[in-house]
């Protein structure tokens, strides 16, 4: 067999893919394609949507996309298999306005003649012109944070001034996309002052309000105007005004305004500026809306409400403690708390659909939260839909997402537990089809023990096996020893360069619960790679994957046996 063909068959056929793939960039001009294969999550509780859940379930994932959902899939022979026993599968949650990996904007240099009275409109904080994206960086550590917490899709929010500018939808994928689904969604507006509070106009919510009636109108006026000039003569042409220009969607109702409203009285706000022009409105981190849901439903906007809950720190004050004012203010505060914790429910039991922003929250809350708001009256399915297809129906993403359906992104949390469970962890998360694995903190049992630290998985000892690759099928061994509370080990495959089989050191062996990952080193090409694996081990049997940076996955499953001498 010739080395080239023996690289094919080892393990490592990815080190011949590299090349492979530089050769197929001579004729790509983007020299970029996306690697996938295909995954099969079997035996999971899947619940596809809000009160739809499959027992025993498989769901098989191709190039991305949910391919089937069922009990009686028929798995193909390349797809790597993970077993999901004892998982509950969801699909991935949806985050209505974030700023996870959003920066701030430069700040404008002040004009010569500047007058604080009548500023530009950049200095005014009125850039509806301004792409989230310009100061979006998808490879920043609150993006993993919130893709811990099971969130896969997010509107990215714009910070600063009353319109800092619009918003876009991205996949919280792999950080070497781009993972933008769209840009330009929605207007973002706030009852915020520019920099320079008010003395700088506008520089009050009625001043906010006056400004944004003024720009509105202006648009209207400024897009009649442009139509008319372009379909008949005899008419001045218009004038160009950018910030006119970007509310032309707006004006159009081709896009909705996002408005930062959080109280009632911002609410009440918003919605007059909307009746008043008659702009497709979202109501976005909303806390306070129980006096106010039957205005909402006859303006028909949509409703983020906010993931961020109060302090409960003030429900444990001791009251005998406190003087007779501080226990009434202490009451009131109580009240205020325990009232924020119920928005959730007032809102479902008014029927309005609404969705999760984690805007001001933190992303190490989301399931505590979520329980807090059940534990007051919402709904465990009104939980799980605020989370998935009513954030889609929101940002109109529904064909693609919300939901778990043949024909849909591959976007879903793999869970210990049900949703609500307080022992729940998230396992997985798969995120356009990409799969990110997470260590599970081991709970103890009632001897004090971690789970699984007295014998329920043993991976010690001598294991063989095989893995697919494109090639086709190729072999090894591992062995592995038990050294105090960690592991050593020593993996054979398949020689890269031929000539039977290479060894290399397993490091970073790490088991939590069942689920087995390391790492190897394999010399081939004049390149030094790093092979990482997966697996979910069952008794004396293992279900997993090896993969090479963005080269692949490929299945890989593995037999406890005895050694031979």
């Amino acid at each position: 067999m010739s080395p080239k063909i023996q690289v094919f068959k080892s393990i490592l056929v990815l080190v011949f893919f590299l090349s492979f793939q530089y050769t197929k960039a001579q004729s790509d001009p983007s020299g970029e394609k996306r690697v996938t294969g295909t995954i099969a999550i079997k035996n999971a509780t899947i619940t596809t949507a809000p009160g739809k859940t499959i027992q025993n379930g498989t769901i098989l994932i191709k190039n991305g996309l949910i391919e089937a959902v069922g009990t009686n899939i028929t798995i193909p022979k390349e797809a790597q298999v993970i077993s999901a026993d004892s998982l509950f599968i969801y699909p991935g949650f949806i985050d209505g306005a974030s700023t996870a990996g959003v920066g701030k904007a430069p700040e404008p240099e002040k004009p010569s003649d500047y007058n604080p009275a009548n500023p530009p409109d950049e200095i005014a904080g009125i850039t509806p012109w301004r792409n989230v994206i310009d100061i979006y960086d998808n490879k920043n550590n609150q993006i993993n944070d919130w893709r811990k917490s099971g969130f896969t899709i997010a509107q990215l929010i714009p910070e600063g001034g009353m319109m800092p500018g619009k918003t876009a939808i991205v996949l919280f994928g792999n950080p070497s996309s781009t993972n933008i689904l769209s840009q330009n969604s929605a207007l973002v507006v706030k009852f915020q002052a520019a920099r320079g509070g008010g003395r700088i106009y506008p520089g009050t919510p009625l001043g906010i309000m006056a400004k944004f009636r003024d720009v509105y109108k202006n648009a209207e006026l400024a897009s009649r105007h442009g139509k008319l000039f372009a379909s008949n003569n005899g008419l001045n042409r218009p004038e160009i005004n950018k910030t006119y220009e970007a509310m032309y969607p707006v004006v159009d109702k081709n896009i909705p305004v996002l408005f930062e409203a959080n109280d009632d009285i911002e609410i009440r706000r918003a919605l007059s500026l909307q009746k008043e022009n008659g702009f497709r409105l979202i109501l976005s981190g909303v806390s306070s809306v129980e006096k106010v849901t039957n205005e909402i439903k006859a303006a028909n906007a949509q409703v983020l409400l906010s993931m961020k809950l109060p302090d409960d720190k003030v429900t444990k004050a001791k009251m005998e403690e406190l003087s007779e004012e501080m226990q009434a203010r202490t009451k009131r505060v109580q009240e205020a708390y325990q009232s924020t914790l119920k928005q959730a429910a007032f809102l479902e039991a008014a029927g309005i659909p609404f969705g999760f922003t984690s805007m001001g929250a933190k992303s190490g809350d989301t399931f505590k939260n979520l329980r807090l708001m059940v534990e007051n009256g919402l709904t465990e399915n009104g939980a799980l839909a605020a989370l998935t297809i009513n954030n889609a129906n929101i940002l109109g993403i529904q064909k693609f997402a919300g939901t778990l359906e043949k024909g849909k992104s591959a976007n879903m949390v793999i869970l210990t537990a049900p949703l609500l469970d307080e022992e729940t962890q998230v396992k997985h998360v798969v995120a356009d089809g990409f799969m990110f694995d997470y260590e599970i903190k081991e709970k103890k049992n009632s001897n004090g023990e971690k789970n699984g630290t007295n014998g329920a998985v043993a991976i010690d000892g001598f294991w063989e096996y095989t893995s697919d690759t494109p090639a086709g099928s190729s072999s090894g061994t591992l062995e592995i020893k038990k050294e105090g509370d960690s592991y050593k080990g020593t993996i054979t495959y398949d020689n890269p360069a031929g000539g039977g089989q290479a060894s290399s050191e397993m490091k970073n062996i790490n088991l939590s619960g069942s689920n087995l990952t390391f790492s190897f080193d394999v010399a081939a090409g004049g390149m030094s790679l790093v092979v990482n694996v997966s697996g979910e081990v069952s008794g004396d049997q293992m279900s997993g994957n090896l993969s090479l940076a963005e080269y692949g996955s490929f299945p890989m499953n593995a037999t406890k046996k005895p050694k031979s001498f």
